[in-house]
């Protein structure tokens, strides 16, 4: 079977599994969010942080919830690394940097999972599953309630509450999450992935040296990284090291794991505003992207430019024999078009062409199928996007599930979309102009500009993958990617809730003759070519400079 043939199976396997389950799992997350029942488990986390889960919360309460709970946990997690060389089951490892600590806080909390730290070298046992995992999960939920407390102000009117975020934020987790993982866990483990807390020994000689390797409840861990789209690895090597990701099944699993909940989200969606045909037609255009993006990441991949290729069967540089080129490009495509971050190769070594489609599926803004909620609310504010200039085009009043999309829906949806790339391109002209950011880089010219584009590209979407190439243990990386990841998560969750706010207070308008239908095909594809135009209209320029020039010149 030749590798292009396998790649195209795998990826046909990969569409079935998720087919299979979204329309259960879709539907069983619209029952969570939508039902009035606490489970004895939920009462007592409540209780425990005295929070009343029936209280309906307006949009500026909701952001103070989710703002106030993120700034804890910031603190929490910074706290718990600054006193790792005090902690039993540090492994001997000694207390994190300041500058390290906050922007790998910031990274977990923002559900970024950018690491400039090799784990195994650095993280003990209680910080990896008291203070990293932990987030894995949580952070996923914030990004869940989000979601959910817009599609709430798409279905309600009359009023400006959006749910409870404390209520969201422990369903999210317990009913959703918690649940998934333990199965996913379990097959993972029986795919031979290791689960246990041994501490440091040598597994053998190497050049007449030892290496050593830690253990680490790594499948707990390694499966809420890839369903809560959040990518940071227990090991440097990501899911590229064979304790994380041994076989080829459990990479297929693992790609599968981050697709599955943004996905099912849109059938969410459809069944929370009574109209699955508008989740059916969010889900084609997400998947018309990702296939899209797919089939470009494989053929760039596989194309043979000289005998190296040849041999190897496409560019094998930076990619593990057991996944091929083939496992690898689906990989890299599906995290770099979500919020996870997760690496089974070192996207830098990919062709130049290749290492582009990665960036920008990020510059998308991760919206195809997008984070677990932070996709489908990305989405929603493109969706709104589009049918404001369709209305345009026609001169009619926007409309968009019976809501009227006026001056002020308009204006927090610009302001949504125009905070990440500001972040990306500011903080990379910074970084290009400043003499000492750009010892960093690996590689001159044009690689090298990749690298920080990649970089900030990387943060400010809240992605967390690396070019792999660009040393960012320094005090500038450090910070600036930090603040760049604290900044591209939380302010655009103001918009969206502020947004979230506007449209549940609006009496929805009946639908006439003339009213756009935004659950046809004609509008999935409105819909694709204003994420496409808009981002590149937006990032072109730099790519240009970067991947492209690359790409061109080889």
């Amino acid at each position: 079977m030749s590798p292009v043939t396998a790649g195209v199976l795998q990826l046909l396997a990969l569409i079935a599994a998720l087919a299979l389950a979204y329309r259960p799992l879709g539907d069983y997350m619209a029952r969570v969010y939508s039902s009035e029942k606490h489970y004895k488990p939920e009462k007592w986390i409540y209780k425990a942080i005295g929070a009343n889960p029936s209280a309906e919360m307006r949009w500026p309460a909701y952001v103070r919830g989710v703002l106030a709970f993120s700034a804890v946990s910031v603190l929490f997690l910074y706290a718990l690394q600054r006193l790792q060389g005090s902690l039993p089951g540090s492994l001997g490892f000694v207390s994190i940097d300041p500058d390290q600590a906050f922007n790998t806080a910031a990274s977990f909390v923002a559900n970024t999972n950018w690491q400039s730290y090799a784990g195994e070298q650095a993280m003990g046992h209680v910080v990896q599953t008291g203070g990293l995992a932990v987030q894995n999960f949580v952070s996923a939920a914030v990004g869940m309630a989000v979601a959910v407390a817009l599609v709430r102000g798409f279905a309600r009117s009359r009023t400006g509450e959006l749910g409870n975020f404390w209520s969201d934020l422990v369903r999210g987790t317990v009913r959703i999450l918690l649940p998934i993982s333990v199965i996913g866990a379990l097959i993972l483990v029986a795919c031979g992935v290791i689960q246990n807390f041994a501490g440091i020994h040598e597994v053998g000689r190497f050049l007449g040296g030892t290496q050593q390797w830690n253990g680490g409840a790594v499948a707990s861990q390694e499966v809420i990284k890839e369903l809560g789209t959040n990518g940071g690895g227990y090991f440097n090597a990501n899911s590229a090291h064979p304790f994380e990701n041994p076989t080829p099944f459990s990479n297929l699993f693992e790609i599968f794991l981050i697709l599955v909940i943004p996905f099912a989200l849109t059938r969410t969606f459809g069944r929370m505003v009574g109209n699955l045909r508008q989740g059916y037609a969010i889900l084609a255009t997400m998947a018309t992207i990702w296939l899209g993006f797919t089939a470009l990441m494989m053929w760039t991949e596989f194309a043979h430019h000289g005998p190296a290729f040849d041999i190897a069967g496409g560019a094998m540089e930076g990619k593990e024999t057991r996944f091929g080129v083939a496992g690898s490009s689906i990989f890299a495509v599906a995290t770099t078009l979500t919020s996870t971050g997760a690496v089974n190769s070192f996207h830098s070594s990919y062709t130049g062409f290749g290492g582009g489609i990665a960036m920008l599926g990020m510059q998308l803004g991760e919206i195809a199928p997008g984070g677990v909620g932070s996709g489908l609310y990305g989405m929603l504010i493109m969706a709104i996007i589009a049918v404001f200039i369709a209305g345009l085009m026609v001169g009619r009043t926007p409309e968009y599930l019976g809501k009227k999309i006026g001056t002020r829906q308009i204006k927090l949806a610009a302001c949504y979309i125009l905070i990440t790339p500001a972040l990306v391109l500011c903080f990379t002209a910074a970084a290009m102009a400043l003499p000492t950011p750009g010892n960093s880089m690996a590689n001159p010219g044009a690689h090298g500009f990749s690298e920080i584009l990649y970089a900030y590209t990387s943060g400010a979407n809240n992605n967390g993958s690396a070019f792999a190439g660009l040393n960012a243990d320094t005090q500038w990386f450090n910070s600036t990617i930090g603040i760049a990841m604290l900044l591209g998560r939380f302010l655009p969750i103001v918009f969206v809730l502020a947004l979230a706010g506007s449209l549940a207070e609006q009496q929805p308008v009946p639908e006439t003759a003339g009213t756009l239908r935004t659950d046809k095909p004609l509008y999935a594809g409105l819909l694709v070519g204003t994420i496409v135009i808009i981002t590149g209209l937006t990032y072109f320029p730099a790519l240009a400079l970067g991947p492209l020039a690359e790409g061109l010149a080889s």
